[in-house]
């Protein structure tokens, strides 16, 4: 980790270039980091990403991109109170703070118990609000920060390099998950947080006391299932899909010799877990990404690229069918156990959502009995009975319980109008972030999005932004007008053309 912190901060802890400077005593030390913290404007993302196992293994690795948005709001804000630097908004951030204002308006109906519901503390309701709507006002302000540093700030092929480092912990911690399964154990912050809460909160529990895998009956038998340095196994899987874009860019394409090997051997090991991972919706969007591909490779004509991923397709479909994988596959292909849950859990939050169009209900609910029968409580016959959650089986559904069917509709239109906004960058940068936007309309039905997914797309959004800023820019230098300004020149030509005709 100190290799690849010192690798993305180029000369960060080094004051002079040129000459070599002389050891700084220990003395010295605390203060050059302490000017590193105050000099780097970078440093929030890069601790967050390159320490991230460090937060998964102290607990709080769900909520670490709310703490380092702390330190992101106070600079920004220190930007605009000292006048030094104007703060840009990202294209469509009109209907992020929509969403933002309908999740908090939510809060009004948060005490209520909702049609076909069972009552429940509304305390346990505040906690999970509050933390969900931390994680909302997290990514807003990473949105906004990163979209405002400056290329020399925090290079592109720097961040693409950090999400990239971030897949290969994913695929390291799902090697670990599939072949050194159950081993969890207590964090450190798990010590100081109350009982009671960990006990009430599910989620919180599952934070402060990590494991390398997530032990399921989906054959017939208990199987782990990789999730480390994650909660849940489903958001494992949904982040390894959306971080494999940025380790092709970062380290395959615009890494070193070493970087490459690195992110070759990396992508290859990733078939093991993501297999072991028995996740059928990872497997679905991992199927789509490489159609993507392949069609806008296609489209510009680029056909050794189509040839190459053809020829890696062909070799992974090799190495999964001739290998016991297969065998795994196979089997979870006959046993879709989660398919009754998730359909009467979508069709509850869909009528929760009708039943609250506007403002939803604040927070998830709990059904009367489950799928498995209409008994409240567990019992000695039936261990799964009991009030399965609404809205905890994808962000959609937690979207349309949470804040109606307005609220899901503006969620969506926001991630859709970037993914409409930026469709003709061709760059690497373009292609993997338009495929991290496009992979969120299939994942949200499937995996809740809430924390480090959530956060990820929110990164590929601001490479995006960054991007398209970055090359106006250089068009502008050059006399070519692209991005902001080409739509800018565009419509002025076609307001004289109309004018002279």
């Amino acid at each position: 980790m100190t290799t690849a912190l010192d690798k993305v901060q180029p000369g960060a802890l080094v004051k002079y270039k040129g000459s070599p400077q002389p050891t700084p005593s220990p003395e010295d030390r605390p203060r050059r980091l302490g000017r590193w913290f105050a000099s780097d404007p970078a440093w929030p993302v890069t601790a967050m990403l390159v320490l991230w196992p460090v937060w998964w293994i102290l607990g709080i690795g769900e909520y670490a991109p709310v703490l380092f948005a702390i330190p992101m709001a106070r600079r920004m804000y220190r930007w605009r109170a000292s006048g030094r630097r104007p703060v840009r908004v990202p294209p469509g951030l009109g209907i992020w703070l929509l969403f933002l204002l309908i999740t908090f308006v939510s809060l009004t109906t948060i005490s209520q118990t909702a049609p076909g519901t069972i009552v429940s503390p509304v305390s346990n309701r505040l906690i999970s609000w509050s933390l969900r709507t931390a994680s909302y006002l997290a990514v807003t302000v990473i949105l906004l920060y990163l979209g405002n540093l400056t290329e020399e700030e925090l290079p592109r092929r720097r961040l693409a390099y950090l999400l990239g480092l971030v897949a290969i912990y994913t695929v390291i911690g799902g090697l670990v998950g599939t072949f050194l399964p159950t081993r969890s154990f207590t964090s450190p912050f798990a010590l100081i947080v109350p009982n009671s809460l960990q006990q009430n909160n599910t989620e919180i529990q599952m934070m402060l006391h990590p494991s390398t895998d997530q032990v399921m009956n989906f054959l017939g038998y208990a199987e782990g299932r990789p999730t480390a340095p994650f909660t849940y196994t489903n958001m494992w899987g949904n982040s390894l899909a959306i971080l494999l874009p940025w380790l092709v860019v970062g380290w395959c394409t615009y890494g070193t010799l070493r970087q490459r090997r690195i992110g070759i051997i990396a992508l290859v090991l990733a078939v093991i877990p993501i297999v072991y991972s028995l996740n059928r919706g990872l497997w679905i969007c991992l199927g789509l990404s490489i159609l993507y591909l392949a069609v806008r490779f296609a489209a510009r004509g680029k056909l050794a690229m189509l040839g190459g991923l053809a020829l890696v397709l062909a070799i992974v479909g090799v190495t999964v069918f001739a290998s016991p994988l297969q065998s795994i596959i196979s089997q979870r292909l006959a046993h879709p156990a989660s398919d009754t849950a998730r359909s009467n859990g979508s069709q509850l939050s869909l009528q929760e959502g009708l039943d609250s169009p506007i403002i939803g209900w604040g927070d998830t609910r709990h059904m009367i009995g489950s799928a498995q029968g209409i008994t409240i409580g567990r019992t000695a016959n039936c261990d799964r009975c009991g009030q399965d959650s609404i809205g905890g089986s994808g962000q959609g559904q937690l979207l349309l319980i949470t804040t109606g069917v307005l609220g899901t509709a503006v969620y969506i239109g926001f991630f859709l109008h970037a993914a409409w906004r930026y469709r003709r960058d061709r760059t690497p940068y373009g292609l993997a972030g338009e495929l991290v936007l496009l992979l969120g309309f299939i994942f949200m039905w499937f995996y809740d999005a809430v924390g480090p997914t959530l956060t990820f797309t929110v990164l590929a959004y601001a490479i995006l932004w960054r991007n398209d800023h970055e090359r106006s820019q250089e068009s502008l230098a050059a006399g070519e007008p692209a991005g902001d300004a080409a739509r800018l020149t565009a419509g002025t030509r076609a307001i004289t053309a109309r004018t002279g005709a």
